[in-house]
């Protein structure tokens, strides 16, 4: 519980959905305290939306509703790291709702700060991974900060919610679907009965961005990305910056069934989840992102930078991205991202994403004199011969020992 006397606002992170609904009174109610709503938009929020939430925020007793656009922030912070890295959880999820924890924290406690308040709360369960990664973001910026989480803490269910909010005559949120969708810039989850067991797939009409893929299959289609030092600029030679062109990316590729999936893996908690997502532009560019790395970076950077990028993926699931550890990977990313330039060719049809070829100035393919199959370049024959036999060395002596060669 709260100091008696410390009457500073509660800054309440803001989704409009029913358990941040309730906190906003409950809050009120129960600290004596004026609370703020904040919405950290990360992506997915259109000027309607907006609107529609802080309009609910002030009906419900907030005394000010905050909506902070942070989507270009999002992609300097954190999706360039992820596409850098190629990062895929489970080798399927592209971490398109999760990653923003620690941005989306990081601004809620400066926003404590201008407000001079000495409290954040949130409305996470105890059943999820976001309690944890806002927490550990929290408390990793401001040790000092007090964070409330009143839904979990005090094991309120969703009827018990409801009721408190129609006692009070205060507005509810939508109801009635059947499915729980997150929406950001860098993709869609949605959660339903099908995903709380391993069985199932969604049915077709539960899809977001891709509702329409199948039913209505497209003609196939032709596209190029253009990335600079590992950035894509470009989307079928139009320059974009980067938020324009994953929004631009997200319609059409996602109008393809690119990037449809349902992730099955490890929660922060250690239990087992499972999800469904679509990240249509994400899945684009980490497809095209490493064809073109394939092109232009060695053999040990390549391998380097997968494992580094397995242990960044999972530090940033775990809501620990800002620890210094995960800028040190990130200098490593920024370093292997310089040679990362060209363009890439693909194709889409309905459920397909193929690369079609790649260009870069610094192909270390074009580099060679040799052609890959016929002809040697930069070594002759008797090169080739007396490489393949150190090469052998080891196993061949490895074999004599057993007793099996002469």
């Amino acid at each position: 519980m709260s100091n008696d006397s410390d009457t500073s606002p509660i800054i309440l992170a803001f989704s409009g959905g029913l358990d941040t609904s309730f906190c906003v009174p409950w809050l009120k109610e129960t600290y004596g305290r004026d609370v703020i709503t904040a919405c950290v938009d990360t992506g997915g929020i259109d000027a309607a939306a907006a609107a529609d939430l802080e309009e609910r925020a002030l009906a419900l007793g907030a005394i000010e509703h905050v909506l902070l656009d942070t989507k270009d922030d999002f992609f300097d912070s954190v999706i360039r790291h992820l596409i850098a890295g190629n990062v895929l959880r489970g080798n399927a999820y592209p971490l398109c709702v999760g990653a923003e924890r620690g941005l989306q924290a990081e601004r809620l406690a400066q926003l404590a700060t201008d407000r001079q308040a000495t409290t954040v709360a949130h409305g996470c369960t105890a059943a999820g991974n976001d309690q944890v990664r806002f927490e550990v973001a929290l408390r990793t910026l401001n040790p000092g900060l007090e964070v409330l989480a009143p839904v979990r803490d005090n094991s309120w269910v969703r009827d018990e919610q409801l009721a408190y909010l129609e006692e009070r005559g205060l507005p509810l949120p939508p109801q009635g679907s059947a499915y729980s969708v997150n929406r950001g810039l860098w993709g869609i989850t949605i959660g339903g009965r099908e995903t709380l067991t391993s069985e199932n797939s969604l049915p077709e009409s539960a899809w977001v961005l891709s509702a329409d893929a199948y039913a209505q299959p497209k003609p196939e289609a032709r596209h190029t990305l253009e990335f600079d030092a590992g950035i894509p600029v470009a989307l079928d030679e139009e320059p974009l910056s980067p938020v324009e062109l994953i929004e631009t990316l997200e319609t059409i590729a996602g109008s393809y069934g690119i990037g449809r999936g349902i992730h099955l893996g490890d929660t922060v908690l250690g239990t087992k989840g499972r999800v469904a997502f679509e990240a249509p532009a994400a899945i684009t560019l980490i497809t095209a992102h490493r064809e073109l790395e394939k092109l232009v970076l060695s053999a040990q950077q390549a391998r380097i930078k997968d494992t580094l990028a397995a242990t960044y993926g999972d530090l940033v699931h775990e809501g620990k991205q800002l620890d210094l550890v995960c800028r040190d990977v990130e200098a490593f990313f920024d370093s292997s991202q310089k040679r990362v330039t060209g363009t890439v060719t693909f194709t889409l049809r309905p459920g397909s994403l193929f690369i079609d070829g790649v260009t870069s100035p610094y192909s270390l393919l074009a580099a060679t004199k040799g052609i890959y199959g016929e002809a040697a370049g930069e070594w002759t024959p008797a090169d080739a011969l007396g490489y393949s036999r150190i090469l052998s060395l080891s196993g061949s002596l490895q074999t004599r020992a057993g007793g099996a060669g002469s």
